[in-house]
């Protein structure tokens, strides 16, 4: 593709963003970074959201991801819609009670400090592997398609979206990421949009005949019955349930911005709208998927795959066709689909790091003025160094990167599940200095178990581990609670 037009999408996008920062940065409060001052409109937080959702994670990986698991991730999807009517009605509810800032100071009302601090640090690892490895994914495909012919380093072109990402939210930090992640969904699924209709053109299908190509297709199966593949339906849709509820409602990065509106009822129809966009659109990906191979078979194009016939590299497939195959006008969408998932896997989460390390562990509330500007730029700026590392440390990972994240969030978020769930349902009390013992201990022992039951009896965890992990933070809280 030609750089120029590559150059021309970048600083479009880019003076797009620089100017939503700057509309939203006037008339700003000491508040304004951390809490969007309490006035975003809820139908914009809810499309937001679905982009910070996605991610590039969603708009490369996922399509790529059906060629060796069908479209078994949709039970998954199906999980997560009851999580969300959970996180509506029961937790969003307990976060305007108490009014919360950082969601984490329920636990420090419920157990005590170590808890909240434990809660707060569990949530600091688990957003900055996850915002790393959706970046990750973004950057590669960025230094593809442009950075490599320009013959500019990656770790340089991971520095330069960093950079951008400091420029547009340091000032307005949340309140600037409201607008900016609706701009990014509306570009994440134009680009899908686009490629659709450039394959169907291409292959001269019409709607009927492309839905029909979808649902005939091997890959469009949806449930396994099989108890010991991972993707088997019980396991894919308590683990949807059980992750939306950690990755999302306990989760300060997606939480901050539904805290952001205006009121109560606002929050709720916020996250019931998001949580039905986000399912259509995560279907609408799969899909894609599928004409994608169709696409590749059609043209005689050889795709990578080991000697059992499984697919390698699949978060290459999307980038590949739609840059090399399916016309300029195709590939331009892409990029600046991708171009919209590196900004929003890691602005809205930067932020989020920001706002929790600072409310939880710097008590950042009371203070004023200049020190929380200071405090706030040297947080954000740490923590832009922190995600650089980890990209560097996973730059030569294979395979799809969404496995990946919901695999270590299963082993990061099921201590911080445990103790929401273990705080609502029970009226203990508990040893408040053991909880990081057990936040510790849960994890370790569900990695063994996992290695364990597989090695010996072949049964895979999958993405069931957040559950084991959960349960086993549940006993150790029962174990130290307090007579």
């Amino acid at each position: 593709m030609n750089i120029y037009l590559v150059l021309s999408a970048i600083a479009l996008y880019f003076g797009m963003v620089m100017l939503i920062s700057y509309l939203t940065s006037r008339k700003n409060s000491d508040e304004t970074y951390f809490t969007g001052d309490r006035k975003s409109p809820w139908f914009l937080v809810a499309f937001g959201m679905v982009g910070s959702a996605l991610s590039g994670v969603t708009f490369v990986s996922l399509p790529g991801m059906v060629g060796n698991n069908n479209f078994y991730f949709f039970q998954f999807v199906l999980g997560n819609v009851v999580g969300y009517l959970f996180i509506t009605f029961v937790l969003i509810p307990l976060y305007y009670k108490l009014r919360l800032v950082s969601i984490y100071g329920y636990l420090k009302d419920r157990f005590g400090n170590s808890s909240y601090k434990a809660g707060s640090l569990i949530f600091l690892v688990s957003q900055s592997f996850g915002a790393a490895l959706r970046l990750l994914l973004a950057t590669k495909i960025l230094q593809f398609a442009f950075f490599d012919k320009l013959n500019i380093p990656f770790y340089l072109t991971v520095i330069v979206i960093l950079l951008f990402v400091w420029l547009y939210t340091n000032k307005s930090g949340i309140k600037t990421i409201v607008w900016t992640d609706t701009m990014q969904t509306f570009f994440l699924i134009l680009g899908a949009v686009i490629t659709i209709y450039g394959i169907t053109s291409s292959l001269n299908l019409s709607f009927d005949t492309t839905v029909k190509a979808i649902t005939d297709h091997p890959y469009f199966d949806i449930f396994n019955g099989d108890g010991r593949s991972g993707n088997n339906f019980f396991k894919q849709f308590i683990a949807g349930f059980l992750i939306a509820v950690a990755m999302i409602g306990l989760d300060q990065n997606m939480m901050q911005k539904t805290l952001t509106c205006k009121n109560l009822w606002d929050a709720q129809k916020n996250t019931l709208v998001y949580s039905i966009v986000l399912a259509i659109t995560q279907f609408l990906f799969m899909g894609l998927g599928v004409l994608l191979y169709i696409y590749a078979d059609d043209q005689h194009i050889a795709l990578a795959m080991d000697q059992q016939g499984t697919f390698l590299n699949t978060d290459t497939l999307f980038p590949d066709l739609a840059l090399n195959y399916l016309g300029t006008i195709t590939g331009i969408s892409f990029l600046l689909g991708i171009i919209a998932a590196s900004f929003s896997s890691v602005d809205s989460a930067l932020t989020a790091l920001t706002t929790s390390f600072t409310y939880d562990f710097l008590d950042i509330s009371h203070k004023s003025g200049n020190t929380i500007k200071k405090i706030k730029n040297w947080s954000l700026f740490g923590f832009s160094v922190v995600v650089f590392s980890i990209i560097m440390s996973f730059s030569q990972s294979k395979g799809d990167v969404i496995s990946l994240i919901f695999k270590i969030a299963g082993y990061t978020y099921g201590p911080l599940l445990g103790l929401y769930l273990f705080g609502m349902f029970t009226s203990y009390k508990i040893k408040d200095r053991w909880v990081p013992v057990v936040c510790i201990l849960a994890p370790s022992l569900t990695y063994f178990m996992s290695w364990y039951f597989e090695k010996v009896f072949h049964f895979d965890f999958g993405f069931v581990s957040i559950a084991v992990n959960g349960l086993l933070t549940v006993t150790g809280l029962i174990l130290i609670r307090t007579r």
